[in-house]
């Protein structure tokens, strides 16, 4: 039997061009002899659909889709991912469900068991877990159809009660299929595969494994299927972070159609990516040397294109503009949003103050020229003195402080949103993860945005990810990667001023907020109880301006956002 997986990029409640896409790979599948082709989880409406599954029209949207795709499974067996009602009263309204659809009928339908509900899912929120499993038969075939999560319950300390393949193994099946929507983070491919390896030694049987692809605001898609042989060999691997559709033959355990070329993207060894994932843990010595390796610095770029290219595409807008001060943090952003949308889409915009120095403005100027993006220098000097002649009555000549240095910020965010307002722009925010978790930034100021480029990249990785831009020849000036970081809102003001060096700081934030450790943890590593313990402070008294920030692209296992519930009023820390 040659089965086909078609991995595609969804777009949540556009149902029409769902619907056109799956049709046409259909298609297509049809046309390359293929008996049976798998789409992705929730592949129907796109995943996460979110409180959308409460509207009853919505449904009624999954199901005429379904009607419809039914049609052109004549002569090929198609599984989609689709919501189903649940026919009983007990319980929740809806399953998440993999229909199997063929001749023009429901063959089958198989529901989600395990029902993940933490970091940046809530499927338990929606979805009733299956209580009836059957393997589904097709052209001699026996098929174990599971969802995503329901092939992660293995292991020592099991999240959930029930492993669906414990049900269906014992109806003897011939081969696995998994439909998913398996979000990228860097820390993440690794163990996926590990994951799939391990269910293949375990049921001894061949694994079909379809996960979507693309960008659903913050949380990031990478695709990455693949076909795994009985004794965990791959044997097809699909693309990462680009649609892909390949076919395998069951019987001759090979790729016999694929319309794209291997990827190209550099996967450290299963070994040695083992070895640094266990000792970014336990040496803190080797946890900038992880997050800043070529492997997690090459993902990540290829995540934040995606990112960027998903949101404008799918929220309809083609333009972005940013703000341009001549540092590390708005190069790259300035870079990476030039990759995505093309540089005649991303206006730069240089504001500079009495503080601002020379040299950040000809960098500024440098960078867009390398770019051949559009950019303008508009000047706030006038603007700021403004604000403080009008605001001088009120401050009654207290000494220049924290207050004057916001209205510098602030000032610029008011000019970048009129200019987006004035023109149809998204403002895209360039502010890194090292400032989002410490507070260092101001809110309506340089924390205004409507998506956030970096905001889960650290300020190390912000330094790699230059580099990386710069490896087929000078992009970002290197004047700009090599100056030390400054927020420039006063004479001489550097970051190391209000914070500890990025070097150290990146590894107290990642221990806390990535691996959740607490300050005893963390301290036994060698790292001063000190600044620990200043660090911790200052993340969790910082909560409320997280609590106001824009959408941001998740890279990492714990962004900023969605993915991470902390209180606002919380003492724990602070």
């Amino acid at each position: 039997m040659k089965i086909a997986l078609a991995q595609q990029n969804y777009h949540i409640g556009n149902f029409e061009d769902n619907t056109r896409k799956i049709i046409g790979a259909i298609q297509y599948a049809k046309s390359r002899g293929a008996d049976l082709v798998v789409f992705s989880e929730l592949s129907i409406c796109g995943y996460p659909p979110r409180d959308l599954l409460e509207f009853n029209d919505f449904i009624n949207e999954c199901y005429k889709a379904i009607d419809i795709i039914k049609e052109h499974t004549d002569t090929i067996g198609v599984i989609v991912g689709c919501p189903q009602r649940n026919p009983e009263k007990e319980g929740k309204d809806l399953f998440n469900a993999a229909w199997f659809l063929y001749e023009k009928q429901v063959l089958g339908v198989a529901q989600k068991t395990c029902l993940p509900n933490y970091d940046v899912f809530d499927e338990y929120r929606y979805f009733e877990p299956a209580y009836h499993w059957e393997v589904i038969r097709f052209k001699g075939k026996r098929i174990a159809l599971t969802i995503c999560e329901d092939i992660w319950n293995l292991g020592d300390n099991p999240l959930y009660r029930i492993s669906p393949m414990d049900k269906l193994i014992v109806q003897q099946p011939d081969l696995m299929i998994n439909i998913s929507a398996s979000p990228f983070d860097y820390d993440h491919d690794d163990d996926r595969l590990e994951v799939l390896r391990a269910n293949v030694l375990k049921y001894k049987l061949p694994m079909y494994y379809c996960n979507t692809i693309g960008s659903q605001t913050e949380v990031v898609f990478d695709g990455g299927s693949l076909v795994m042989d009985a004794q965990g060999r791959v044997v097809k691997a699909m693309k990462v972070f680009e649609e892909d559709f390949a076919i395998v033959d069951t019987e001759q355990e090979q790729s016999t159609v694929t319309t794209k070329a291997p990827a190209p993207l550099k996967r450290a060894t299963a070994t040695l990516d083992k070895e640094m994932r266990v000792s970014k843990v336990d040496d803190p010595d080797q946890i900038i040397n992880y997050l800043t390796s070529e492997k997690n610095i090459g993902e990540i770029h290829q995540a934040l294109i995606l990112g960027i290219r998903d949101y404008f595409r799918k929220m309809g807008f083609s333009k972005a503009i940013l703000g341009s001060s001549g540092g590390i943090d708005s190069a790259v952003a300035l870079a990476l949003a030039c990759e995505a949308l093309g540089k005649d889409n991303v206006r730069a915009i240089l504001m500079p103050s009495q503080y601002s120095s020379d040299h950040s403005v000809t960098d500024a100027e440098q960078l867009s020229k390398n770019l051949g993006n559009p950019y303008d220098i508009v000047p706030i000097k006038d603007v700021y003195n403004q604000f403080l002649d009008t605001l001088k009555p009120v401050f009654n000549d207290l000494p220049f402080g924290l207050a004057e240095e916001n209205i510098q910020s602030r000032s610029r965010g008011n000019l970048l949103m009129a200019i987006a307002n004035k023109f149809g722009y998204i403002l895209l925010n360039t502010s890194n993860k090292s400032e989002l978790a410490t507070g260092y930034g101001t809110l309506y100021g340089d924390m205004a945005g409507g998506l956030s480029v970096l905001g889960d990249v650290y300020k190390m990785q912000v330094y790699a990810l230059a580099e990386y831009i710069n490896r087929n020849g000078v992009i970002i000036p290197e004047s700009i990667i090599h100056k030390a970081p400054s927020a420039e809102l006063r004479p001489e003001q550097k970051d190391s001023d209000s914070l500890p060096e990025y070097t150290l700081l990146d590894k107290v934030l990642y221990q806390y907020i990535e691996r959740r450790q607490g300050p005893k943890e963390i301290i036994a590593m060698g790292i001063d109880e000190a600044i620990v313990k200043r660090i911790l402070k200052l993340v969790n008294n910082a909560e409320y301006k997280r609590n106001q920030f824009c959408p941001i692209i998740r890279v990492s296992s714990k962004a900023f956002g969605i993915g991470r519930r902390v209180p606002i009023v919380g003492k724990y820390l602070s």
